[in-house]
């Protein structure tokens, strides 16, 4: 929680602990939450992100045992925010109540200043609003997909991704946007919906299409665009 200050050591053995509990994923960029995690933080964020005043108060009192008076101090203070809140019932709610406040506590510290990693396949080279634009000009013939959290049509899609990039002709350069992070790309485009597959060529845009579609309909689009 906000203000507490934890040692480093029991840092580390909540991150290993919430690395094995699959709630957090630890890689060559740092430390990301995971889906799994953030579909659990989702359902308490809807519920406590926007609450009332008096409600966010009680739930604070009410979670760790405190008097209201106690609960507006830290309130007040800093000491627990929203998103710590959040992130502490969201744990409580993923270990079941078989691991201590205390290491409870330090695990929200840890996830309620984490995001999870990038939506965009591993496999695709990703893109940002400063590098989409050189990336058609070093490749004008391209497809560059658009993803997004909490989708369940782009983890659909991400299913079948290698069958639908098979039916691309050689020579067509492939990437991918984390749609959320590039309002320059939607833009330019006309995207704003995922997943969304957006063909180019020679530069320019020829062909967008949204949602999650069969193998076969994208080939269709493909070829009518690159043959």
């Amino acid at each position: 929680m906000a203000g507490t200050d934890p040692s480093t050591a029991t840092l580390e053995d909540a991150i290993d602990d919430l690395v094995a509990a699959g709630l957090v994923d630890e890689n060559d960029d740092g430390l990301a939450t995971t889906e799994a995690f953030e579909a659990t933080r989702r359902i308490y964020r809807d519920t406590y992100g926007t609450a009332a005043a008096d409600a966010f108060r009680r739930t604070v009192a009410d979670t760790f045992g405190v008097s209201e008076s106690v609960a507006v101090d830290r309130i007040e203070r800093g000491a627990i925010t929203r998103e710590d809140l959040i992130a502490y019932l969201s744990l409580r709610a993923e270990f079941d109540d078989d691991i201590d406040d205390e290491r409870l506590a330090t695990m929200a510290t840890v996830v309620a200043e984490l995001s999870p990693g990038s939506p965009v396949p591993d496999r695709l080279h990703e893109l940002d609003d400063e590098s989409w634009a050189g990336f058609l000009d070093d490749h004008p013939n391209a497809v560059v997909t658009v993803w997004r959290h909490d989708c369940a049509p782009c983890e659909a899609l991400k299913e079948n991704l290698d069958a639908v990039l098979s039916a691309l002709p050689d020579g067509v350069a492939v990437a991918g946007v984390d749609g959320e992070s590039v309002p320059e790309f939607r833009r330019t485009v006309g995207v704003d919906a995922a997943p969304a597959v957006c063909s180019f060529r020679s530069g320019d845009l020829e062909d967008v299409t949204t949602g999650r579609q069969s193998v076969e309909a994208y080939a269709d689009r493909f070829a009518a665009v690159f043959e």
